[in-house]
């Protein structure tokens, strides 16, 4: 079974080797139809502290690293100016 990934927006980088990222889902309304935004913040495992708040990355499944850290960063697609 392959690992999932998600995409989101760095929110928070306080913590050592520990980012919190909002990952945004979409989904429709089942009567009116209208696209419905919502988000959840994830807490992944940075090794190398190099996320800045307003990065968008990659994170991937991994086993539990901490008491509620359960993703590690794969990739960071965009840094902010």
């Amino acid at each position: 079974m392959p690992k999932k990934e998600k995409q989101g927006i760095v929110v928070s980088n306080k913590m050592d080797k520990t980012i919190v990222v909002r990952v945004a889902e979409y989904a429709s309304h089942p009567k009116y139809k209208k696209i419905i935004e919502t988000n959840k913040n994830y807490k992944a495992h940075d090794e190398q502290n190099v996320c800045n708040i307003g990065d968008t990355v990659r994170i991937v499944e991994s086993r539990p690293i901490s008491g509620d850290k359960r993703w590690t960063l794969s990739e960071v697609v965009e840094q902010v100016k």
